[in-house]
């Protein structure tokens, strides 16, 4: 009885517990879970759709390993695409205790349905919302399955960089899904220097007409792109295409590329019709990558059977299977963390009494977050791949396929992913490789673009509006032969003129333009305020002597340089004379004493290694430092005369005549160059010293010198000058800052080099200091840059820049006086002082030698003897001190062989006193020159 009583309790609390504003599942593993789908059956994915999300859960099912159990059950419901329709349907999944929600297929539906999703604490995964904005934080319960279109944009913006394009036209439907995806494509296309440079976008509803679509593609047509991108929906962007074709917009130099709605397309239907498929010929689509794997084989194979070939499979229909799955494995998740299906009154809404509507009825799903917890956490491979959310909420590793529709069908030319750009090989095969997104990695097959060509389109073309390029000229004052306006006409002439011209001609397409003078007349125009009319788009470009310097180029973009530039300083020169002592000038005095101390040293050496073992270098204290000091000297000219004995001696007399030959060398180069050409000075030594002065600096007027000399060298405004023409220049050079002139003038380096030709007494001192060149001005990324800098290097190559360039600034006004100043000839006046050296030497000399032969003559005089032997004996006195003499006189001529011979002499002479005879006397008589009294 009392088992009974509790049974019938337990029965009672159950039926309240039911009924009352709490309808909690006690079991945790209930045998139905309710999930719903929402989407537009008739579209293209929705078509596919359907049937993949109604195999997944007949497969899920069937497969008691997941759910263990517990069944699936899908509720399906039309959203047509329609915002409130999608409210409205998604509000009465409430009715059926849906714990999940796959989809809607649209964006514009998804940002509504988000809300009711945030309310009811239900998952929503949408397979086929591309939508960027849809990862934001507004939806916490919004669960993208499929790649955002973020990334979509990303890859097409790597497409048009690959092929080297920097405009393009963007075709847009005007709703949540097209103006956030060409907002992500312009902030994709800015990160590469490219741009959207005209986008229109398209009203969402059906009631355009091909009227409206013809007006749409005229404007397009007269714009400068020749890219353009259409990210509509199928029906929208057939027409778009058909119209296309009918206005010849899919001719040469077009480029077209869709999203992935085409692609979808193309994977679904059945062969589409020849014309729709006529329309699309080299257009490039994008699609979704799935890799290639056994399960999705199977799939294709069995899903062929379901369709009986009727309906393909497109990347949306695999997005929206694999969903189905993602929910089964965090449901199963969900049962074993304990979570419980038990739905909630939201105590927020309002009562229904006296209301129709019934807000009391909506419930929320009380473990709605664990739900979506697991949901994010998983981890899975499905057959779109690997199934896992990164820490934006969004699919790791996104990749597309790029194709290229061709005949009947497509061909894919490569791939695409976030991990490594562009490539021919498969995504999945990069991941285990280090990611490498250099531009030699980036990679596509060649296409067959509009026209059926294998050229790639260049992307732009002149805008077919009549309208003439506003080129802006200055009017030059000075240096005209660079640029100058014709007197009374609207035309220009000069060496800038010219270069232009002659590249414009290079082009391979016409190019319509008209100058537009820039300036008064008066004085030189500025070319800052030149190139600023451009970045307001007074001017379309600039043409003309515009230095490219780094300030210009942050707003506009420059053709390759046709002259090479920089800013130089221009000083007066004075003539140096080379003056009696310039012999001296190639040694520094430092260097004078060392060599000196060399000679000596190496003197010195020599005689200790050789005196103790060779007589040259033995005799009298006097004798021996005569010979070291004509020994270390005569070395200069390789005149010496005594022999070397010693090893040592001759190693460092070897090691000694080398070190002379390279000073003898060095001194001839030097002297040489100082004697041949001409020697010029200035106080001005270069910019360094020009900023350390207080003297005033000229620049010429509307240059960008005056702006670099304030702000990069630091030169104040009070001491730079403006000058106006060549004339002024001379003049102000020539009375120097003594008299109001200047010390130096800093120009750009042709001005410098045309005004030289011409004033002959002026000199560049020191180095370019800036480094740049002279280039024709465009707007920032305007593609008619590039190619006039293709131009202009095509001139260079076949010579005709050259023959510009002598037909204008051909130098010739100073070559008489330049031939002069570079090289003088050697005049008397240059080597007096070597000549007077020389003479000093010889006179002393001769003095000294004169001297001596005197003092020797007295000391020599003979005095009468008494005797004959007394006499023999002062003979033999004479004649040793004569010896003595000799050998002082002669020195390295005296040996011993003649020192016996004369000894014998002696012996001889003292007989010859016996007999009255003395021949002696006769030999002093003859060496000395004198007479005997």
């Amino acid at each position: 009885m009392n088992a009974v009583r509790l049974v019938s309790c337990l029965f009672l609390f159950c039926v309240l517990f039911s009924t009352s504003g709490y309808s909690r599942n006690v079991s945790s593993r209930p045998a139905v879970v309710n999930i719903g789908a929402m989407f537009t059956f008739e579209s293209t994915i929705g078509r596919v759709a359907k049937i993949a999300i109604e195999e997944a859960v007949k497969d899920v099912n069937a497969n008691s390993s997941i759910l263990h159990g517990t069944e699936l059950k899908i509720h399906m419901r039309k959203s047509n695409c329609s915002g409130f329709l999608g409210l409205a349907e998604a509000l009465k999944f409430t009715e059926n205790d849906v714990i999940a929600i796959i989809g809607p297929q649209s964006s514009v539906v998804a940002h509504i349905i988000s809300h009711v999703a945030n309310e009811l604490q239900v998952p929503l995964l949408s397979f086929a919302a591309t939508d960027p904005t849809l990862n934001s934080l507004q939806f916490p319960f919004f669960v993208r399955t499929t790649h955002s279109d973020f990334y979509q944009m990303a890859a097409i913006s790597e497409v048009v960089d690959h092929y080297g394009w920097k405009q393009v036209t963007a075709i847009f439907i005007d709703n949540d899904y097209g103006r956030n995806g060409v907002s992500a494509l312009g902030d994709r296309l800015a990160e590469r220097r490219c741009r959207i440079s005209y986008k229109v976008g398209i009203p969402p509803d059906s009631g355009v007409n091909r009227g409206d679509i013809t007006d749409i593609l005229v404007k397009v047509a007269l714009m400068e792109s020749r890219v353009v991108i259409v990210h509509v929906y199928p029906d929208m962007g057939f027409k778009i295409f058909s119209m296309a074709n009918h206005l010849e917009m899919m001719g040469n130099g077009w480029v077209w590329i869709a999203t992935d709605w085409l692609s979808s397309v193309l994977d679904s239907a059945s062969p589409l019709p020849s014309e729709t498929i006529d329309s699309v010929q080299g257009v490039l689509v994008l699609r979704q990558h799935t890799p290639d794997s056994d399960r999705k084989r199977a799939f294709s194979s069995r899903w062929h059977k379901l369709t009986g070939g009727s309906l393909g499979l497109h990347s949306y229909g695999l997005y929206a299977y694999d969903s189905v799955w993602l929910i089964a494995h965090a449901l199963d998740a969900f049962f074993n963390q304990g979570g419980i299906i038990s739905f909630s009154n939201d105590s927020r809404l309002p009562s229904g009494e006296g209301s129709s509507l019934h807000l009391e009825a909506i419930s929320i799903f009380d473990d709605g977050k664990l739900l979506l917890n697991n949901i994010l956490q998983s981890d899975l491979d499905g057959l779109t791949g690997r199934i896992k959310f990164g820490i934006d909420r969004s699919l790791i590793l996104p990749a597309y396929d790029v194709i290229n529709v061709i005949g009947t069908g497509y061909r894919r030319i490569g791939y695409w992913s976030n991990y490594s750009g562009l490539s021919t090989t498969p995504p999945e095969t990069l991941y285990t490789k280090p990611p490498n997104r250099s531009s030699t990695n980036q990679k596509l097959y060649a296409a067959i673009w509009p026209g059926d060509t294998l050229l790639t389109p260049r992307g732009w073309a002149f805008a077919n509006n009549g309208k003439q390029l506003r080129i802006g000229v200055p009017i030059r004052v000075s240096f005209q032969e660079f640029v100058s306006q014709v007197p009374g006409t609207d035309t220009f002439k000069g060496f800038c003129i010219d270069v232009f011209t002659a590249a414009v001609s290079l082009l391979p397409y016409p190019v319509q333009y008209q100058f537009i003078p820039f300036g008064d007349g008066k004085e030189n125009p500025s070319y800052t305020e030149l190139v600023n009319k451009i970045t307001t788009g007074f001017f379309d470009a600039a043409v003309g002597d515009i230095a490219i310097v780094t300030k210009r180029t942050k707003v506009l973009d420059f053709t390759q340089p046709y002259v090479a530039s920089g800013l130089v300083v221009v000083a007066p020169f004075r003539k140096l004379n080379s003056g009696a002592w310039a012999f001296l000038r190639p040694f520094s005095a430092r260097m004078w004493i060392v060599t000196a101390c060399f000679f000596l040293v190496v003197g010195l050496v020599v005689w200790i290694l050789e005196h103790r073992i060779n007589d040259e270098f033995r005799g009298p204290p006097k004798r021996q430092v005569i010979t070291v000091l004509w020994f270390s000297l005569s070395t200069l000219f390789f005149a010496h005369r005594e022999n070397t004995m010693s090893t040592l001696a001759r190693f460092v007399l070897l090691i000694w005549l080398f070190v002379v030959l390279i000073i003898n060398s060095s001194y001839t180069a030097s002297l040489t160059s100082i004697f041949t050409v001409q020697q010029l000075s200035s106080p001005i030594k270069g910019i360094e010293s020009l900023k350390e002065s207080n003297e005033p600096v000229g620049y010429q007027v509307g240059s960008f010198a005056e702006y670099y000399l304030r702000e990069e060298v630091g030169i104040s405004k009070s001491r730079l000058v403006a000058l106006g023409s060549p004339e002024a220049y001379a003049n102000a050079l020539q009375l120097g800052p003594e008299k109001g002139g200047v010390a130096a003038i800093v120009d750009e380096l042709p001005y410098v080099q045309l005004f030289l030709s011409r004033q002959c007494t002026f000199r560049i001192v020191g180095q370019e200091f800036t480094k740049s060149g002279w280039g024709f001005a465009f707007p920032r990324d305007s593609p008619l840059a590039l190619d006039m800098s293709t131009a202009i290097l095509a001139l260079s190559e076949n010579g005709d820049l050259q023959r510009i360039h002598d037909k204008w600034l051909t130098q010739s006004s100073c070559s008489s006086e330049t031939s002069e100043l570079e090289s003088d000839r050697l005049h008397l006046k240059s080597f007096w002082g070597l000549f007077l050296i020389c003479g000093l030497a010889c006179f002393i000399s001769l003095l000294i030698h004169f001297c001596q032969i005197t003092r020797q003559l007295y000391r020599a005089t003979p005095v009468e003897s008494p005797s004959a032997g007394q006499g023999s004996l002062r003979s033999g006195r004479r004649l040793h001190r004569l010896l003595s003499l000799m050998d002082e006189k002669a020195g390295q001529e005296k040996s011993a062989a003649k020192r016996r011979k004369l000894e014998r002499s002696l012996s001889e002479n003292d007989r010859d006193c016996e007999l009255g005879r003395n021949p002696m006397r006769k030999e002093t008589e003859r060496m000395t020159g004198t007479t005997s009294t």
